[in-house]
């Protein structure tokens, strides 16, 4: 019998997380199972969840640091060449895992994989398309630009086949070029007239007496980028597991939604603090687990994941992205000791001593450096003895 009824009303009254009551009914849907099967089931899921809880006073973020910092001993300092292609490289290892802990505000290569959707995801042709309105196209691209320094003028001349093969119009091309000079190259020293029946644009310095003017506009003109985004340097096409997926080199999540035909719900990006900005801090709390754990995978260490998930939570607890460091976490703890412990010693106790803060010496670092029992396992419990009066 399929999945019926009462197994789903059952599982939604076990002691479980949801997301296990959901995988929990997508494995048991259409399965012919009896009452005992599922009887079965239930009961060694219910086990297995309880058997992996932690215990009440467990000190949780010690095991999770030490789980997470002995094997990133082991982690090996290279760079990764992305989906197997040589033009797009991404860091990986010990550098990489660094970086999502720093929540440094720019990786140092950042990539998107950019999912389509179902028409353009198994069409070729559909996802070239795609990918041309991603991949930044700069001006000599679609045609010849030469400098005419006799009459001190830049000449482009469009090719009209290569903009039919690229999906865009000449006229498109020649409204975007001198705007995007001036404002993305921020250069405005420069007149230009366009001649839409010969697909030709005439760039003219405003000082024509000088050649070093001429030569800076020609440079502007060459690299001005007329088609795609402007933070997405290259695009790769590759099929895998039946569709195509665009893999980038540089990040531009906001403007990639924009494009017709991606699949804004997988489509995802290595720069954390670009979904935070974009998306929010708790899609920015799902990357930094699934950075981190993709990150020790690659690497071959498998750490729970759990123990991710407790760093990502510190890290995201107060509605942005913090770093572990001195600058994030470790430096905002209530505790003085705990931070001077850390970093910068004699700073954090002058800094403590001048705005009078007092310790309540509640966590375990403090308490470790004054010599008191911490406040985990059996020393976070507290036996009363009370004597009973006879009547």
């Amino acid at each position: 019998m399929v999945l019926a009824e009462k197994y789903a009303k059952k599982i939604d009254a076990a002691d479980l997380p949801q997301k296990t009551k959901d995988q929990l009914k997508k494995f048991l849907d259409e399965k012919e199972i009896s009452d005992a099967q599922f009887k079965h089931i239930l009961e060694r899921v219910l086990a297995e969840y309880q058997s992996t809880r932690i215990e009440a006073c467990e000190a949780v973020g010690i095991i999770a640091a030490q789980s997470i910092g002995e094997p990133g001993t082991q982690m090996t300092m290279r760079t990764f060449h992305y989906a197997g292609v040589a033009e797009i490289n991404v860091t990986l290892g010990l550098p990489r895992l660094i970086e999502i802990m720093d929540a440094r505000k720019e990786p140092s290569t950042p990539t998107m994989t950019v999912y389509l959707e179902p028409e353009y995801a198994n069409d070729r042709d559909k996802a070239r398309e795609v990918s041309w309105q991603i991949e930044a196209a700069p001006l000599h691209e679609f045609g010849d630009i030469t400098t005419d320094m006799e009459n001190m003028h830049v000449v482009v001349h469009l090719n009209t086949k290569v903009c039919d093969k690229r999906k865009i119009a000449p006229q498109q091309i020649m409204e975007t070029a001198p705007k995007k000079i001036r404002d993305r190259r921020h250069y405005r020293d420069f007149e230009h007239d366009i001649d839409e029946a010969k697909a030709t644009i005439i760039f003219s310095p405003k000082d024509r007496e000088s050649y070093q003017n001429l030569f800076q506009l020609a440079e502007h003109v060459r690299n001005v980028i007329v088609q795609g985004i402007d933070d997405i340097l290259r695009v790769v096409v590759r099929k895998e597991t039946g569709e195509y997926i665009l893999y980038t080199e540089g990040s531009n999540l906001k403007d990639v939604f924009d494009v017709v035909g991606v699949d804004t719900t997988r489509t995802r990006t290595n720069n954390i603090s670009e979904i935070a900005s974009v998306l929010g801090v708790e899609a920015a709390r799902n990357a930094i687990i699934h950075e981190a754990v993709s990150t020790l995978n690659e690497q071959g260490i498998l750490v729970d994941v759990r123990h991710l998930m407790l760093v990502a939570d510190m890290m995201c607890m107060e509605g942005e992205v913090k770093q572990i460091g001195r600058h994030g976490i470790a430096g905002e703890k209530e505790s003085v000791l705990s931070r001077a412990a850390f970093e910068v010693t004699v700073n954090h106790l002058l800094d403590a001593a001048v705005a009078n803060e007092v310790d309540e010496l509640s966590g375990v670092t403090e308490n470790v450096i004054v010599g008191q029992p911490i406040q985990l396992g059996t020393g976070d419990v507290k036996l009363i003895a009370v004597r009973q009066q006879e009547n």
